[in-house]
């Protein structure tokens, strides 16, 4: 019998997703390739481990199974990997990352000034929704995940390395610029184009304004950041993004953030792992890396093109939060 690691890790994903085009997305490869993956496991074990029900996907008896097994399988092999890269200490090792979208506007910094110092390490780098970098979170599928305050419940070690305020941003000649402050209900009046279900920036904001008796009048919905900037320049509405998201738009004036009684929304960027987790020497290294330097970056905001990610940041003097914030249920 033989059975094929790739075979199994898209398996694991399709099984997770119970669908077989977000497991191809999350896997970086195509949704017939994923389906060719898994039917040629079955193949193999002479079972189906899938069924269709109507249009959803769900496990048989035999995939349960399979799914449990691969899963001790996949989790052996990440451990010896873990144990050799100690062995070879920081010169050679993989990193695994989860985070979500916005932390993109500054992790590439923090990833260049790491990978410079440290030449043999290997990153890989998943970006991508809340929800799924909660998902990947619970699944202990990376070795550190960053994102805003992890929900309750969460069994989690989780530290705080940096400040993400959430601003109310509007297009350079919208009018509501000119006001010195604007009240919570005036603002709900408007239209905004907000982040997807589960977003933690949407989140933030609806809890915002339901405290208030409020709710906000969406007009369109859309799941990246850049695509939520765009349709804000273009007129279609306000909305509300953490302020990193802002830096490169800021430079050149053409969105600007309004003066909302409440507002900024005062966040943090975490980086959490599974309680329990063992980190490797690369991880480490990593988390204190992040512990030292995120804040820095955040501020700093995207690279623009050509810049050196190793030029030096001024930190504004602050002291540390290296301590973690939530070592069990909440953060």
């Amino acid at each position: 019998m033989r059975i094929s690691l790739r075979q199994l890790q898209v398996f694991q994903a399709v099984a997770r997703h119970l669908s077989y085009t977000r497991a191809a997305e999350e896997l970086n490869m195509t949704q017939p390739a994923a389906f060719t993956q898994v039917k040629q496991l079955e193949e193999t074990l002479g079972m189906a481990l899938l069924e269709r029900i109507g249009k959803r996907i769900h496990l048989t008896e035999a995939g349960h199974v399979v799914r449990e097994s691969a899963q001790e399988t996949l989790d052996g092999l990440e451990r010896m990997q873990m144990q050799l890269d100690d062995l070879r200490g920081l010169r050679q090792g993989r990193l695994k990352l989860a985070i979500v979208s916005t932390a993109q506007y500054f992790m590439p910094r923090l990833l260049g000034e790491f990978c410079t110092a440290n030449p043999g390490v290997e990153v890989a780098l998943t970006v991508t929704n809340r929800q799924t970098v909660l998902a990947r979170l619970t699944g202990n599928e990376d070795d550190l995940c960053v994102l805003g305050t992890p929900p309750e419940g969460l069994d989690v070690v989780a530290t705080a390395i940096a400040d993400n305020p959430l601003a109310i941003l509007a297009r350079h000649d919208h009018p509501l610029l000119q006001a010195d402050e604007i009240s919570p209900q005036r603002i709900a009046e408007e239209p905004f184009i907000l982040r997807e279900p589960g977003s933690g920036t949407r989140l933030a904001a609806e809890r915002f304004f339901a405290a208030r008796g409020l709710r906000l009048k969406m007009r369109m919905e859309l799941g990246s950041n850049e695509a939520i900037k765009q349709a804000v320049i273009g007129g279609l509405g306000l909305a509300i993004l953490s302020r990193d998201t802002l830096a490169l738009e800021g430079r050149f004036g053409l969105l600007k953030p309004l003066n909302v009684k409440g507002f900024p929304l005062l966040r943090q960027w975490q980086v959490a792992y599974p309680r329990g987790k063992h980190l490797s020497v690369v991880a480490e290294a990593f988390l204190e890396h992040l512990v030292t330097h995120a804040r820095a970056a955040a501020l700093a905001g995207p690279l623009p093109p050509g810049a050196d990610s190793m030029a030096p940041l001024a930190l504004p003097a602050r002291p540390e939060r290296s301590q973690p914030i939530c070592e069990s249920n909440s953060a």
